[in-house]
C-alpha cells in the first residue's frame, strides 16, 4: 500500500505509527514534494469514490485565492477541480492510503486506517 502524507500533519503521523505498529508494509509518498499527476488524482479519486471536491482543503490560502468555494461541484467543473489540485497539492486531503487491492480511503481516523489493514 502506499500513503500520501505531509510530514508536518498530525493525522499522518498518527496514521504512519498505527501502521507501523500493525506492522504494514507501505511505502510513503510526500506529496507535496512528488506531487500527483492529475491522471493519478483521478486515479485515486475513482478508487476513494469520491469527487475532487470531496477531497479538497477548502481552508487553505490557495483555496481561497482560487475561490473554490464559489466554484461549481457538478461533472463539468470536475476537472477544473483535479487541475487545481495538481497544480496546489496542499490543497489534497491527507493522508490517503491506497490499499493493494484496489481500494482508497482518506485516513484522517484510526478506524479509516484499520479498515484499510483489514483489507490488506
Amino acid at each position: 500500500m502506499e500513503i500520501w502524507i505531509n510530514p508536518a500533519c498530525s493525522k499522518c503521523r498518527s496514521a504512519i505509527s498505527l501502521l507501523d505498529a500493525e506492522g504494514a508494509e507501505y511505502t510513503v509518498r510526500r506529496y507535496l514534494e512528488d506531487v500527483p499527476s492529475e491522471d493519478e488524482i483521478r486515479e485515486v479519486l475513482d478508487r476513494l469514490g469520491l469527487e475532487p471536491w470531496d477531497i479538497t482543503r477548502t481552508q487553505e490560502a490557495a483555496a481561497k485565492e482560487l475561490g473554490l468555494k464559489e466554484w461549481a461541484r457538478d461533472d463539468g467543473s470536475r476537472d477544473r477541480w483535479i487541475a487545481a489540485l495538481a497544480s496546489h497539492p496542499e490543497l489534497i486531503q491527507r493522508p490517503i492510503i491506497t490499499a493493494d487491492d484496489g481500494s482508497a480511503v482518506v485516513a484522517r481516523t484510526e478506524d479509516a486506517v484499520r479498515d484499510v489493514l483489514k483489507k490488506s
